[in-house]
């Protein structure tokens, strides 16, 4: 018995299929088991009453069984007929939820979406896509990664990602990819509070200097971007550094230090709202500015994305429009 194929049939499997069942015979005796008339159920699925008496007579004998007795105001159905009625309506009721299902995924409104971004335009652009889909797409599963952008890309040519929100490394083929602009990210310093420079007004970057850093890994474009700018104007590199592309980790070692820690503006930002996770951070009044070079919404050229992940990019579309002070330059519009 354990030698059985796995591709051999099971006895009795779809026997009632193989015998003649049809969705017609199982929508009449659902119907039948409802209304007690062969004429009303009849007359509700377009037929007359004569095709659906032969209906049931065909399915009395697929069946093997008597499904219903005659009574002076209609039909009764048996204890087999009840169990086939009730079991039609189960199989209609998971017909009509796949029906719907489907529906939803072709409409963008049902499915999986994997994205990655960097960390300025995860809060500036996913975060309210996030809150979006929670209330009015919750069918809608959706994975965001936030990482630097060389391991977005990695994420994303190894298909694990449908897109991702930041810049294409050095070392990878632009032709291998479609790229829509979108905007930059300032760059500020946060520190704990009662850090020695919060309090001294505006201060120079070149004071941050005299504290450790927390930075990203050598090579990702945020710490490029610092690098140029210090010994571009002629400042010093910092001495110690703390590496870590963790932000929960990075939060902590600076909430118990004095360390400093360089991050995209938006995020300074969400921290320091009321109420939110960086009651015990501040910003640091740095006067000088500092960009990231500009960010994109990343493809894979050859993807044929499917219509949740077009919802999601429209969402995103959408919140590019409603910040056309920070995104002025991003086209709209591109996801049908």
């Amino acid at each position: 018995m354990d030698d059985m194929r796995d591709d051999e049939p099971l006895r009795g499997q779809d026997e009632f299929i193989r015998r003649g069942l049809r969705f017609s015979q199982m929508r009449l005796i659902a119907l039948l088991d409802r209304k007690g008339q062969i004429s009303s159920a009849a007359a509700q699925l377009g037929m007359t009453q004569s095709a659906a008496s032969r209906l049931l007579s065909e399915l009395e004998y697929t069946v093997g069984a008597k499904l219903y007795e005659r009574h002076g105001r209609g039909v009764v159905l048996s204890e087999v007929g009840q169990a086939m009625a009730r079991q039609a309506m189960i199989i209609l009721n998971q017909l009509d939820h796949a029906h719907q299902e489907i529906a939803q995924i072709i409409d963008g409104a049902r499915g999986q979406v994997r994205i990655g971004a960097v960390t300025g335009p995860a809060i500036e652009l996913v975060l309210p896509v996030v809150e979006t889909l929670r209330r009015d797409h919750p069918e809608i599963e959706l994975t965001v990664l936030v990482d630097t952008s060389d391991r977005l890309a990695e994420g994303l040519f190894s298909h694990n990602l449908d897109f991702y929100i930041g810049r294409l490394p050095e070392d990878m083929d632009a032709k291998s990819v479609t790229m829509h602009p979108v905007g930059v990210e300032p760059i500020t310093m946060i520190a704990r509070l009662g850090h020695p420079l919060a309090d001294r007004g505006p201060i120079s970057i070149g004071d941050c200097l005299d504290y450790d850093w927390i930075l990203q890994p050598v090579g990702s474009p945020m710490r490029r971007s610092i690098e140029a700018y210090l010994l571009s104007n002629s400042f010093s590199l910092p001495e110690h550094v703390f590496v870590t592309t963790s932000p929960l980790l990075s939060l902590a070692i600076i909430a118990e230090s004095d360390a400093v820690f360089a991050v995209a503006r938006p995020v300074a930002d969400f921290l320091h709202r009321e109420g939110r996770l960086g009651a015990r951070l501040c910003q640091l009044p740095v006067r000088e500015n500092i960009e990231v070079s500009r960010y994109s919404i990343i493809q894979r050229v050859s993807a044929e994305q499917p219509p949740p992940v077009k919802r999601v990019l429209s969402l995103i579309d959408r919140e590019i429009a409603r910040q056309p002070e920070i995104f002025r330059e991003a086209t709209l519009g591109r996801w049908p």
